[in-house]
């Protein structure tokens, strides 16, 4: 049957049992001899047919994923020197189970014998070392292309002595071992957990071949990640596509790839869809090794494995050439254009001569062509809005309706459609207060006026001061100051006496206390002297003359958001870039702001206004002045040592946060967090899905989820005065009503509309405004925020919540009185 395998015999033996001649373990009754006959190939030995009547078994239709495949009947191979009961044992086991069985006892045919029928289980005689080396035929066997999903089992002697390690023997490369046991039960059931264990196992593995096969011809490019995002696979197609050498990609993080810089917050995006099983369809633009920028079809499918839980993720990706089909075309119109010639020149042999009808019938089918190419594209394109996929539901949904609720459906499309989804409609009948609040701080101010009614203002606004005091350092804090601030973390820290012993300066003496508390310089990698000239330069920008929108209602946000970090909710859920964009996003939330509201801005036709379109007025201006003063003076550029990559994080952080404290979209951002941070909360609590307390964690801490606590926590912190001690809510209420006393008196002065006509000095109710505040944009949000705290084993906010019911409480007292002041008249 072909040449003996070459086997190398090795001294160093693993199990180290008997040298004495090998004693067969007797079974009661004669061997069964007759059962086997030995064929005319030395050393292989055949089995009998045998009608026992006993029970076959049958390992077909194994399921591997979406694919089912047959299994024929199972081979065995025994490697026996010598016919004993325990290769009789087998044997008979192998009858029992209905699985062909060889048997051999010359170690030089085992190799062709393999070869010739590749069997799936291989069994070896490992208890006579001198008699054959089963660990060296063992690695033959394996030395073989064969026998990658071969299962080789060593049997080996029942020993008394203490147990030794079988590194040795898996290291030769047998899969298992066997414990010496004639019993034809005893390897029967082996051969059983064999066949539905490894062999199943090795057959899936075989299968995989084909699929990889497949993977590795298709022309889609196909990427499979960890559950860690380190890449495992990339086909030639992927790495063809993305310009990197065979190979090169495997194993490295998606962070270590040349990717675009928004592709980080896009990964944390996907997470935050295909960490509950759900599929992800996109597009999105990314970059070759080389740089250059190329857009992405991408389908990513999360792959469930062991627990119920996520293992892998598979990306299939197609590139977004949208001059294909066109360059398509083109040829295609070439192609008929140089045949037509062909075969007109038989008919018309004249040079230079042109069908003019001819040229102008291809050129408008080109045209025609391409039309539909392009809207083929727009068609086939991925990208659909959440939006979109709702009002096609309840399309599909009304087709089949009955008339009511049709109608109703159409109501809600109707909605839908609108643009302000989450902004509620106010009843102008309700609550004047409220009415003018509303209008005031949430619209642009040109609505109120009539035609083309459009004033523009000459009067300047306050100027900024550019007088920087001379530096200041942590360790040289005078000692009234710093006896004030030692318990700047306490919530009912009084920032007025601050205030007052700083000289209209709390920003920068808070400020660098709380950036020392939190490592700001560490994280930004800058000096302490760099960071107090920063601090100069934007205090230096909040205007002292404003009642309210001065540098220490910025110092009272930074403080507010400084304690909201310090919880362990908190703490747990944002990361360090998060912490430092909020700090330094509440520094600088309200910068060089001119005492007046988006809507004064926009009717008197300021600059800024002008500048940025009517839209987040003040909210645009606060942010860009931030930046152009850190980046314009490298003495006070907090920036200036950060990785590029590092600064555009963070910078889209700050200016995200700064932006969502612009009062048109206070509605969307309480609602958004309500749904999607305070509602998935409450429904894990109560047990009512099955998503434990480890994905609500995991969803917390996705990039959407963070941007909304962020965007939650600065606007808590910058409208937070009504949850402040008594004294302090009331000083705040005086502080802004005097301002927009002041704006109200300014608008009736040059003739602009009055946005907020409640707010007139001699007849205003400031209980009546506060209570409206607190119950139109208050209440709610706090409850929000509050509840996000409230979850088993985190600390709530119980002063905050108390001091807000007691202030209402306040108010709500002195309107009832009657009273349009402050305070109530002295006893």
């Amino acid at each position: 049957m072909g040449c003996a395998p070459s086997i190398h015999v090795s001294e160093n033996r693993t199990l180290n049992h008997s040298d004495d001649e090998d004693e067969d373990v007797e079974v009661p009754g004669p061997a069964p001899r007759s059962r086997l006959r030995w064929s005319t190939a030395p050393g292989l030995v055949e089995p009998q047919p045998r009608d026992s009547g006993a029970s076959k078994v049958s390992v077909a239709d194994v399921q591997f994923g979406p694919m089912r495949f047959h299994q024929d009947q199972l081979q065995v191979l025994l490697v026996f020197t010598k016919e004993d009961n325990q290769c009789n044992g087998f044997h008979r086991a192998c009858e029992k189970a209905g699985f062909k069985c060889t048997v051999t006892k010359e170690v030089q045919t085992v190799l062709t014998c393999f070869q010739d029928k590749l069997h799936d289980i291989i069994i070896i005689d490992h208890r006579n070392p001198r008699q054959m080396d089963a660990e060296a035929l063992c690695r033959s066997i394996r030395s073989s292309k064969f026998s990658e999903h071969t299962v080789i089992v060593g049997v080996v002697r029942r020993v008394d002595k203490e147990e030794v390690s079988i590194m040795p023997f898996l290291a030769a490369g047998f899969t298992r071992r066997y414990i010496e046991n004639p019993s034809v039960m005893a390897c029967y059931n082996e051969l059983l957990q064999l066949a539905f264990g490894e062999v199943q196992s090795q057959l899936k593995l075989r299968a995989c071949n084909s699929v990889f096969t497949a993977l590795e011809k298709s022309q889609e490019a196909i990427e499979i990640t960890s559950e860690d995002h380190i890449i495992q696979y990339a086909n030639p197609a992927f790495e063809t596509t993305m310009g990197y050498q065979a190979g090169e990609l495997i194993g490295k993080e998606l962070a270590q790839v040349p990717i675009n810089e928004k592709k980080g917050d896009l990964l944390d995006a996907l997470n935050s869809c295909v960490t509950i099983d759900k599929e992800w369809q996109g597009v999105y633009h990314t970059q070759k090794k080389n740089g250059d920028n190329i857009q992405q079809n991408v389908k990513i499918i999360p792959v469930i494995g062991q627990g119920g839980k996520i293992r892998h993720y598979v990306s299939i990706i197609r590139v977004c050439n949208g001059n294909n089909k066109v360059e398509t075309t083109t040829e295609c119109v070439q192609t008929d254009s140089q045949t037509d010639n062909q075969a007109g020149k038989h008919k018309d042999r004249r040079k230079h001569s042109m069908d003019a009808k001819a040229v102008s019938s291809r050129a408008s089918d080109v045209s025609s062509q391409r039309r539909h190419s392009s809207l083929a594209r727009i068609h086939s394109m991925m990208i659909e809005a959440p939006i979109t996929k709702v009002i096609n539901i309840i399309n599909a949904a009304q087709e089949n309706s009955p008339l009511p609720v049709t109608e109703a459906l159409n109501r809600v499309l109707d909605i839908l459609r609108a643009t302000e989804l989450y902004s509620p409609q106010f009843n102008a009948e309700d609550d004047p207060h409220a009415t003018d609040l509303v209008g005031g701080l949430m619209s642009d101010g040109l609505r109120r006026f009539s035609g083309n009614e459009y004033v523009l203002a000459t009067k300047n606004l306050p100027p900024s001061s550019n007088n920087m005091p001379a530096p200041i350092s942590l360790h040289d804090i005078p000692p009234r100051i710093a006896l004030v601030m030692e318990d700047e973390e306490q919530w009912d820290f009084d920032i007025f006496e601050l205030e007052a012993a700083t000289q209209n300066r709390p920003l920068i003496y808070l400020g660098l206390k709380t950036f020392a508390r939190f490592g700001m310089c560490e994280f930004l990698r800058c000096s302490e002297t760099t960071l107090r000239s920063w601090f100069q330069i934007i205090e230096s920008n909040y205007h002292s003359s404003n009642p309210y929108h001065n540098s220490t209602h910025a110092a009272d946000v930074l403080h507010a958001t400084a304690y909201f970090l310090s919880r362990n909710k908190i703490k747990e859920t944002l990361d360090r870039n998060d912490e430092v964009a909020a700090l330094i996003a509440a520094a600088i939330h309200d910068v060089d702001h001119p005492g007046r509201t988006n809507s004064f801005l926009c009717n008197a036709g300021n600059h800024l206004a002008v500048l940025y379109n009517d839209t987040a007025v003040l909210e645009s201006h606060h942010v860009a002045l931030a930046f152009q003063l850190t980046l314009e003076n490298d003495k006070c550029n907090i920036f200036k040592q950060m990785e590029r990559s590092d600064y555009r994080t963070l910078r889209q952080s700050i200016i995200d946060m700064v932006l969502a404290t612009e009062m048109t979209k206070h509605f969307e951002h309480v609602n958004k967090f309500i749904n999607s941070i305070n509602k998935p909360l409450t429904a894990q609590e109560k047990e009512e899905t099955g998503r434990s307390l480890e994905d609500i964690k995991a969803m917390l801490k996705t990039s959407e989820s963070r941007a909304l606590i962020k965007r939650m926590m600065i606007k808590c912190a910058d409208v937070s005065n009504p949850c402040r001690p008594l004294e302090h809510c009331i000083e705040w209420a005086a502080r802004i009503s005097e301002e927009y006393f002041s704006q109200t008196d300014e608008e009736k002065q040059l003739d602009l509309p009055v946005v907020m006509p409640v707010f007139d000095r001699n007849t205003c109710s400031i209980p009546k405004s506060q209570i409206s505040f607190i119950d139109y944009f208050i209440t709610d949000m706090f409850d929000a925020w509050d509840a996000l705290f409230l979850s088993p084993a985190f600390v709530d906010l119980p002063n905050l919540m108390q001091h807000l019911d007691d202030n209402f409480k306040y108010w709500k007292g002195l309107d009832e009185k009657k009273l349009r002041c402050l305070r109530p008249p002295p006893e």
